[in-house]
């Protein structure tokens, strides 16, 4: 059950404001700056005041792993709450949940909660403050967009940007934090995102995502289907049945149980 307990991992890298994968045409004629492309990318998934403005997002659907088909829903707030629980052979259990400042995970052996070691808590809190999308802001958190020319994602061409972000700490290491991001050159929509696992069993291995079937919610664009390969090799597919942006949520549901 290792590749399920990556999913919280992948989501947090992806960011919650991705958009619709198109087909690619031909490379932009004008060469523009990471900001001038990013300002298409919110102009074309609903605006970067709406994204701001976003308080929360529910998403309900199904990660499908090694022939099986598992229920996953995810909770996440600009409070910096999340949670993501799926149920597998009747028994519900928490992968993961963070009220703010306190992060933690249901042992899927024991089905008893844990509480995240002080070097996980950290970098979770660094990755939730990222909601709604990572490049909302990125400036004033001290991340860093680059333009790295042009890659083939599925046999046609993207615009390709490196986002570094502010380092973690892996065993005690302090490890760069960075992840390429894929977008179509005349749409200015996401196509896919790649990165470095960098702790977990697939540490050191690629770690590619390609989004697709994606629908407007609310007047914003979200992915409903992300394929997830490692070094290559096929790993899970997340397809997501439903999703609610600022609706109720219970702050009771992030925090450690007593």
């Amino acid at each position: 059950m290792h590749t399920i307990k990556l999913l919280f991992a992948l989501l947090l890298l992806s960011t919650v404001a991705q958009a619709q994968k198109t087909a690619v045409k031909p490379k932009p004629t004008k060469a523009l700056a990471v900001d001038e492309i990013l300002d298409k990318y919110y102009e074309a998934t609903g605006g970067r005041s709406r994204w701001d403005s976003l308080q929360n997002v529910r998403m309900n659907g199904t990660v499908m792993v090694q022939g099986m088909e598992i229920p996953v829903s995810i909770v996440q707030t600009k409070a910096g709450q999340q949670k993501v629980s799926i149920k597998f052979q009747g028994q519900e259990t928490t992968q993961m949940a963070f009220d703010g400042q306190t992060g933690w995970s249901t042992n899927f052996m024991t089905q008893k909660p844990e509480k995240m070691n002080a070097e996980a808590n950290a970098n979770t809190k660094q990755q939730v403050a990222d909601f709604p999308d990572v490049f909302l802001h990125y400036h004033d958190k001290g991340y860093v967009a680059t333009l790295e020319g042009t890659e083939a994602i599925e046999g046609t061409e993207a615009i390709k940007i490196k986002l570094t972000k502010n380092p973690v700490k892996i065993d005690g290491q302090s490890q760069e934090n960075a992840v390429y991001y894929f977008f179509d050159p005349e749409s200015y929509l996401p196509v896919a995102m790649r990165n470095t696992a960098l702790s977990g069993q697939t540490k050191g291995a690629s770690v590619e995502t390609l989004l697709d079937d994606y629908r407007e919610v609310n007047g914003l664009l979200f992915p409903f289907t992300s394929t997830i390969s490692y070094n290559g090799m096929p790993g899970e597919t997340i397809q997501l049945e439903n999703i609610q942006t600022d609706v109720e949520v219970e702050p009771e549901i992030f925090v450690f149980p007593k």
